[in-house]
């Protein structure tokens, strides 16, 4: 895989040895470790959920969402139908659509099979951290090694704790609060991604929504939470956009 080329050489530069691979590498760094610990719950979890080693090693490497890991691995234990899975994880992963969207105006001219791996490896951080990189939607060469720079510490981040806490549960004492400790990482990773007015009040309706339906059996109150968090999204983005047209006639 190339991206570019060197000074003075018509030879592409191998994504790897491209500056701003570097620089999406060292940009990752500084959130690993929150990701190393919510990857070790998840590994956790998963051993504690009954899944036998190699499904959850499956799980891990290929679903590549922890958050869709976490809050389907209860319905699994309990075991709920498998469609409230199938709704659960397909529910938590919606944002991804929003991701995807975004990144259009980048990646939308790349190959197919370029366009996968992208999907692939997307995860919440590696997205903020490139559209603060990037604010400007237009394709240029260096998104490419810088987005796979951030996927060179983001995915062994998530992959080495989670397989090491999957392979290492027995000897984890349960008492330890690890359902506590994974709350706390998704509620960490969550403040990072909450930066304007219109993802605050999202978040605030998630949260009312999900204490209300409480009561509803399988956690389908997570489910509510994010229909009304989505729904509330997409409410203050269509406001916005027809707010924006008035202004610019003023």
């Amino acid at each position: 895989m190339s991206s570019s080329s060197a000074p003075g050489s018509s030879h592409p530069l191998p994504i790897w040895r491209h500056p701003e691979f570097g620089r999406g590498a060292r940009e990752m760094v500084g959130i690993s470790l929150g990701i190393a610990a919510w990857g070790l719950v998840a590994g956790v979890a998963m051993a504690k959920s009954g899944l036998g080693v190699g499904l959850a090693l499956l799980m891990s490497l290929i679903v590549f969402a922890g958050s869709a890991q976490l809050a389907s691995l209860p319905l699994i234990a309990a075991g709920a139908p498998m469609w409230v899975v199938w709704a659960t994880a397909l529910c938590v992963n919606l944002r991804f659509v929003i991701f995807s969207a975004q990144w259009r105006p980048y990646f939308g001219h790349l190959p197919l099979r370029m366009r996968l791996w992208i999907a692939y490896f997307t995860a919440d951080l590696n997205y903020v951290v490139f559209m603060k990189r990037f604010p400007q939607p237009r394709p240029a060469p260096e998104q490419i090694p810088y987005f796979f720079g951030g996927v060179a510490v983001n995915w062994p981040s998530w992959q080495i704790p989670s397989i090491a806490g999957l392979l290492l549960a027995d000897a984890i004492p349960t008492e330890w609060g690890f359902g506590f400790a994974g709350t706390l990482a998704l509620l960490g990773l969550t403040y990072s991604l909450v930066s304007d007015r219109a993802t605050w009040v999202a978040a605030g309706v998630a949260a009312a929504a999900a204490v209300a339906a409480y009561a509803m059996p399988l956690k389908l109150n997570i489910v509510v939470a994010i229909a009304a968090a989505v729904a509330i999204g997409l409410l203050l983005d269509h406001t916005a956009r027809e707010v924006q047209p008035e202004e610019d006639l003023t």
